[in-house]
């Protein structure tokens, strides 16, 4: 049984997407040049076990106080990232790995006793992007903004610790949007697409994001899918064709 599609229920969903890869396609690039894959699943789960503290201390319906817990969590495995790639940069891959390991876990453990915790877990995992607003792009779009000026606008602040701040700020916005899937997604895929085709400019990467995130919402909305997981796979799907296509091409 297909859903009629409705373009009113997806085109915020969408807006937001694009939101989301405005910063990460430039974040998820620098990710591969450092080599450190998984910092983005790292320091989403933080963001994410943040959101779950705020709701445990009755903070739910106080947005700001949901973002400032968000915030402190992402920014304090930010710090820690940055000290192991400081100190321990030969195991710092691991490092990562495993903070992501404790923080999910963590997550899972703070959840045990409620009785809607899967579903909290899954929203977190997979999000709800469906669910998005205008209002709630609102402040998203201006932090976001922030972030781009002082990406491109001053290129030295790409190393050191101001990279994971930059970093850590990005994600607590876009993993309550769309969850940590969607967000490690919205990183890398795009950004491989860059980098398997050598001398490919940011464009090819927000091409096949735009291009993933519009076809998973109208899939999803009339398969009655979740939009989140049908995102990432159509993301995948065409980051795929993109960089077979465009390499026949360059060999022809």
């Amino acid at each position: 049984m297909f859903n009629e599609l409705d373009i009113s229920l997806i085109w915020p969903a969408f807006l937001g997407g694009i939101i989301v890869l405005s910063t990460h396609v430039p974040l998820g690039v620098e990710v591969l040049k450092r080599g450190i894959i998984f910092i983005d699943l790292a320091i989403a789960q933080m963001a994410g076990l943040g959101v779950i503290l705020a709701h445990l201390l009755g903070w739910g319906e106080e947005i700001w106080l949901v973002q400032l817990c968000a915030l402190f969590a992402a920014l304090l495995a930010a710090l820690l990232l940055r000290m192991s790639e400081k100190f321990w940069p030969e195991i710092q891959e691991a490092l990562i790995g495993v903070s992501f390991v404790l923080a999910a876990t963590l997550g899972v453990i703070m959840l045990a006793g409620n009785p809607h915790g899967g579903e909290a877990l899954a929203d977190i995992l997979v999000g709800q992007i469906l669910w998005i607003d205008i209002e709630q792009l609102i402040p998203v779009l201006v932090v976001y903004a922030v972030i781009l000026l002082i990406w491109f606008k001053f290129k030295a602040v790409r190393q050191g610790m101001v990279f994971y701040l930059l970093f850590a700020l990005a994600i607590t916005q876009s993993v309550q949007l769309v969850g940590v899937y969607l967000v490690f997604a919205s990183l890398i895929l795009p950004a491989l697409v860059i980098k398997s085709l050598k001398g490919s400019s940011l464009l090819s990467g927000y091409l096949v994001g735009v291009l993933g995130y519009g076809a998973g919402l109208v899939v999803a909305h009339i398969q009655d899918w979740p939009a989140g997981a049908a995102i990432v796979w159509a993301t995948a799907v065409f980051a795929l064709l993109w960089v077979v296509m465009l390499k026949n091409v360059v060999n022809k």
